[in-house]
Formats: C-alpha cells, sequence, structure tokens
C-alpha cells in the first residue's frame, strides 16, 4: 500500500473533510489512514476536550514500519524473497483556534523586523 500519497491529500484539511475525501478515495491504504484520522479526533475530543467540528489535520506523516521477509520457492531449487512491509501512521490533529495562534506567534518571529 501506498499510504504516502493518501496522507498527502488529506494534510491541512478539516477532519471531516478529510474523512469525507478517504471514503470515496479509490487507495487501499484510505481505509487505515481514516481509521488513524478518527482515533486521533476522538482522543483529541476524550482527552483534550476539543471541539470536534474545529479539529483540522495539522500533521501527518507516514514511516517505514517492520519488514516480514518470507521466501517464494522458485525453479532449480531457488528461494526468491518477499519482502512484506508495514508502515508507521502518524496523525496530529490540531482546533482551529490554537493553530491560529500558533501560526500568528511564528510569523512575527520570523519576520525578522
Amino acid at each position: 500500500m501506498k499510504a504516502r500519497r493518501v496522507v498527502d491529500i488529506v494534510r491541512g484539511k478539516s477532519v471531516d473533510e478529510a474523512l469525507a475525501i478517504l471514503k470515496f478515495a479509490p487507495q487501499a491504504a484510505a481505509e487505515p489512514v481514516a481509521k488513524v484520522i478518527a482515533s486521533a479526533a476522538a482522543n483529541a475530543q476524550n482527552n483534550l476536550n476539543l471541539d470536534p467540528a474545529t479539529l483540522v489535520v495539522s500533521t501527518a506523516f507516514v514511516d517505514e514500519g517492520a519488514t516480514l521477509k518470507r521466501f517464494q520457492p522458485r525453479a532449480q531449487g531457488r528461494a526468491f524473497r518477499i519482502r512484506k512491509r508495514s508502515s508507521h501512521i502518524t496523525v496530529i490533529v490540531e482546533s482551529v483556534a490554537n493553530r491560529g495562534a500558533a501560526s500568528g506567534r511564528n510569523r512575527r518571529k520570523g519576520s525578522g523586523q
């Protein structure tokens, strides 16, 4: 599965919009990415008491996970290696109010004047 392609589509979108996009995305990785985003939104709502309507996918990335090595028997006694790759999907959601305050601070610091 090519999860990075799917994560690039939803980065920066609201949680509701991201889930709607992933529901109709043809990629196989859309379902696991949608589960991770829904879980992040539920954690933000339950643990941090944030309003789910104001949540935005602020950071999302995919890292390489463990690789299971399997062997495929081939002709004349050979064995070819098959790599079953996995990935780690990380999604960070923020409230729109928190995101605006943080970006305003960074803008003032980065202006240099």
